[in-house]
């Protein structure tokens, strides 16, 4: 029944939405600030720089795991899946496995999730969600973002979008140098997932991946900042 299951998911139609190449990564703490005072340094050197705001954005993820039910063998660990949703594709819904594939459906997958429940459950405490602020700076657009789970700040995520670009090698260097002017020696390295696609065209889902990895590294970080929702 779980490989029937999965085979469905498969079908979905997925949208073309244009994606450009992006770097998505965490911004640690500046010494003894709150993650509310490091977002405002960071907005306040792009601002110097000349971007301009453009609106809101927001990243969530909802964590499912195999139902016991559904497992044939209950010493086997179960599977975990991730289901995304992005302001910037607001008709779609993303499905992410651990090591897998990421599906692209429209917004009734929730909906599906729910009728699925004897399949996968909600681990419904592990909700988290990156919210902040869209800047233009020339053909670079960057979204810097309050992690959150609940009530509680857990970090800061730093997304860089190169317009005018959707291929890795084409165009990281530049990335890089952008990166640099704001983010300094906190600037990222090129992510994992574009290890097997230096010479592809970059797609949403690879952006998804990388806020899944992202927002799974914070998730599992121990110290999480008391005073960052000031």
């Amino acid at each position: 029944a779980t490989s029937s299951l999965f085979h469905f998911h498969d079908v979905a139609v997925p949208h073309h939405h244009p994606s450009f190449l992006l770097r998505v990564s965490q911004m640690p703490l500046a010494e003894g600030k709150s993650v509310q005072q490091t977002v405002e340094m960071l907005t306040r050197k792009l601002e110097l720089l000349g971007a301009e705001k453009q609106g809101t954005f927001c990243v969530d993820c909802e964590t499912y795991h195999t139902a016991a039910s559904a497992m044939g063998n209950p010493a086997q660990p179960g599977k975990l899946m991730y289901v995304m949703h992005s302001s910037e594709y607001p008709l779609s819904c993303f499905a992410l496995f651990e090591n897998g594939p990421c599906l692209i459906t429209d917004t009734n997958f929730d909906v599906l999730m729910i009728k699925l429940k004897g399949f996968f459950q909600n681990a419904k405490a592990n909700k988290i969600e990156s919210r902040g602020t869209r800047y233009q700076f020339c053909d670079f657009l960057v979204k810097i973002g309050t992690v959150t789970m609940g009530p509680s700040a857990r970090g800061i995520s730093v997304e860089v979008e190169y317009c005018p670009c959707v291929v890795a090698n084409d165009c990281w260097n530049l990335m890089t140098e952008f990166m640099q002017s704001f983010m300094g020696s906190h600037t990222p390295g090129i992510p994992s997932v574009f290890g097997t696609k230096h010479d592809s065209v970059y797609s949403p889902a690879d952006t998804m991946i990388q806020y899944m990895e992202l927002l799974n590294k914070i998730r599992k970080q121990q110290q999480v900042p008391s005073t960052g929702m000031r």
